[in-house]
């Protein structure tokens, strides 16, 4: 590694202001407070307002949104449209033919070929 270049990765004590989370692990993140740890050594503070002791997420106190409720407002908001948009379009289906009216078909197509040329006739 290339010296003076890289910054330095040390111990740093981030600390949750919102709850009572204080963790203790390296870092490279430069900052001026300082705390005495545990062990009696002084570190650089981070402090932080939202860590996974606070977040809602990480604590199990997360708000589910009601689904149902959204979409009630949206089709309330936008009616029929939203409605129709979500339904797809089927194509219209071939109609169908009997083996009679197939055998024709494919009898007309024959027909129908173009002739032979002149280089083919030779072989």
């Amino acid at each position: 590694m290339k010296k003076d270049i890289h910054p330095d990765y040390r111990f740093v004590i981030f600390q949750d202001n919102s709850c009572d989370l204080t963790i203790r692990t390296r870092s490279t993140v430069q900052t001026k407070d300082k705390i005495t740890w545990e062990d009696g050594q002084e570190y650089p503070l981070v402090q932080l307002d939202i860590s996974s002791g606070s977040h809602p997420f990480f604590t199990g106190k997360q708000k589910l949104l009601d689904a149902a409720g959204r979409i009630d407002r949206l089709k309330k908001k936008f009616g029929d449209k939203v409605a129709l948009g979500s339904q797809k379009k089927k194509k219209p289906e071939a109609p169908k033919l009997t083996m009679r009216e197939r055998l024709r078909a494919a009898a007309m197509l024959d027909e129908k070929k173009p002739e032979e040329t002149s280089a083919e006739k030779k072989d």
